[in-house]
């Protein structure tokens, strides 16, 4: 399966390492991109200059950043993951966010016909 993991912090690093481990086809993203390079290189998989471009072609899209503005930015916008991800493809958040910030992707999800949970 082809699946993205953003954010490779104290969890989501371990929890894309697992995903790679398992046979997965692993794309990363990091904001800090000497990380997701050395994660790469201690996992396999690839990275991406960004989350949209991470995001292409993903059957599954995870992510588990710090806080709301951090989901929204690996997310929304052009350069965000929703933007790259095709319909029906499943975007996962691991982040411990608020509510709103959780309606607000669902709601974008439903406009791009992607499943969100």
């Amino acid at each position: 399966m082809r699946i993205t993991f953003l954010g490779l912090g104290i969890m989501g690093g371990p929890m894309a390492r697992h995903l790679a481990k398992a046979g997965h086809d692993v794309t990363v993203y990091n904001r800090t991109a000497a990380k997701a390079d050395a994660w790469v290189i201690a996992h396999g998989g690839r990275t991406a200059a960004t989350p949209a471009a991470a995001a292409e072609g993903a059957e599954v899209v995870l992510a588990c950043v710090g806080a709301d503005a951090d989901l929204r930015a690996v997310t929304l916008g052009a350069d965000g993951a929703f933007a790259a991800m095709a319909p029906g493809a499943l975007f996962v958040d691991h982040t411990t966010v608020s509510a709103a910030i959780a309606s607000e992707l669902a709601a974008a999800g439903t406009t791009r016909r992607l499943l969100v949970l």
